[in-house]
């Protein structure tokens, strides 16, 4: 690979075109903890491996771009998830976030349950062989073909999100002869810290019903009416990338007050209470989430503290972290393409993906780090823009990074914590392949999703 020096963009101290100041890294080779999966690390000749093998060796067997994700740091995170909570919690993982087979026995081995909210991630689920009673199903509007594969599968619980919905599901669950075990999620009135798109617990959204207004306790009142259904608990989820328990606090006090009243008003203590998930990553190095044992403990010490001062019993409470678990465990694999200086504003830079592989950007304007990955460099570092190869002015992965000023095509670089909602929400635009996931653990690597062909592109294209 070529390696000639390129002209640098602006430098350290200079002033973005949005007002924002470079702040370089001190040595652009290191790479931070917090942002990389556990066994990533930079060998003897400066490329980056994980799990033992070489990105580049990666690169040349899947080819680029792909997701690859380290088997053995998705597995240490969900035992780190379930060991925080114990026995007497539930943990769903959020499929969301990124599921196939494989995550899904790893789920099953490691001791996870599975939340998923449509009915190709219940037949995802069964067909790898997740038990039915360990998956919840989410979502604002189940079909009656979904509610009727689940309820007839047996799954573990299904969330109630609207009065249309708690008589759909009780009729097909009578229907069947069956007792449906459900929840219902309330929209609680916290605000939580985050983009507007993934804040789900204020009124004015498509989720839940709303303790304001007294919706949900008239969810309550139609649920425990109906034969079909088993009112088992609570849902509550306030939004995703959260870094604080402070609006969990808010949230568990005001459903801690719809179960009293559900007891003073029925003489029912409902024996669960869901939290949801949402808790935060690091995308960069300023990001500092919190690790499960004391999220765990936080949330246990909130929910028993406002029961106690209720006069209720403590419920069992169930989390789902989906971005939790999976987000750090992978990186994106690019090549270097088109290097554009523009002079006095910024160096795009152009990578062999884009915005069909991880669309947060452009829609969350969500930050990540990069990294040069296939070798080290001593060059002084230049301020870029990751772009993709879309015809899109906002296709953008890393709206504004350092990497070295020798940066040449050809080159890897790597986006790391891509784990969660990447390939979830990875797109065909441009007629696009959806790039395949790599699982790698033990220096061996193999595909766990494969990477789309163009005949993949023409078998759906029966015109």
């Amino acid at each position: 690979m070529s390696r000639s020096a390129h002209p640098a963009g602006p430098r350290h101290g200079d002033v973005l075109p949005e007002g924002h100041y470079a702040a370089p890294p001190a040595d652009l080779n290191v790479l931070d903890p917090k942002v990389w999966a556990r066994t990533v690390t930079r060998n003897g000749d400066g490329a980056v491996t994980v799990g033992g093998l070489d990105v580049a060796r990666l690169a040349e067997e899947f080819g680029t771009p792909a997701y690859v994700l380290d088997e053995d740091d998705f597995r240490a995170r969900c035992r780190a998830w379930a060991d925080a909570f114990g026995k007497d919690a539930d943990v769903f993982y959020a499929g969301k976030a990124f599921l196939s087979r494989a995550v899904v026995r790893w789920l099953k081995e490691e001791g996870l349950n599975l939340d998923v909210c449509s009915g190709g991630e219940l037949t995802t689920a069964l067909d790898a062989g997740m038990p039915a009673e360990r998956i919840a199903f989410h979502g604002n509007n189940k079909s009656a073909e979904e509610i009727h594969r689940a309820v007839e599968a047996g799954v573990g619980r299904i969330v109630l999100d609207s009065f249309q919905e708690i008589v759909r599901v009780a009729h097909i669950a009578q229907s069947l002869g069956m007792r449906q075990r459900v929840q219902i999620r309330v929209t609680v009135g916290v605000e939580a810290h985050t983009h507007e798109f993934i804040a789900t617990a204020h009124e004015d959204q498509k989720f839940g019903l709303a303790l304001a207004g007294g919706q949900a306790a008239e969810a309550v009142r139609r649920a425990l009416q109906l034969d079909g259904l088993e009112l088992i608990g609570i849902h509550s989820h306030i939004g995703s990338q959260i870094f604080d328990t402070s609006g969990f606090e808010v949230a568990a006090h005001r459903v801690v007050g719809l179960l009293k009243a559900i007891r003073d008003e029925h003489g029912v203590e409902l024996p669960e209470i869901d939290l949801g998930g949402g808790l935060g990553i690091a995308y960069t190095s300023d990001d500092d989430p919190r690790e499960p044992h004391e999220i765990a403990k936080a949330l246990s010490e909130i929910v028993t503290r406002e029961c106690e001062a209720a006069g209720l019993r403590t419920p069992r409470i169930s989390v789902e972290p989906g971005r939790a678990v999976v987000g750090p465990t992978a990186f994106t694999l690019y090549e270097v393409g088109t290097i554009k200086q523009l002079e006095g504003l910024r160096t795009y830079v152009s990578v062999d993906g884009g915005m069909s592989d991880n669309i947060r950007t452009a829609l969350y304007d969500a930050e990540y780090s990069v990294a040069l990955v296939s070798r080290t460099s001593d060059a002084e570092p230049m301020l870029v823009r990751v772009v993709g190869k879309h015809c899109e002015s906002g296709d953008i992965v890393v709206r504004d990074a350092f990497l070295p000023a020798d940066l040449a095509p050809g080159d890897l670089i790597a986006v790391p914590a891509t784990g969660a909602y990447c390939r979830s929400m990875a797109s065909n635009y441009n007629h696009a392949l959806r790039p395949p996931v790599v699982a790698v653990r033990d220096g061996e690597a193999r595909v766990i999703v494969r990477r789309e062909t163009e005949e993949d592109l023409l078998r759906l294209d029966v015109g």
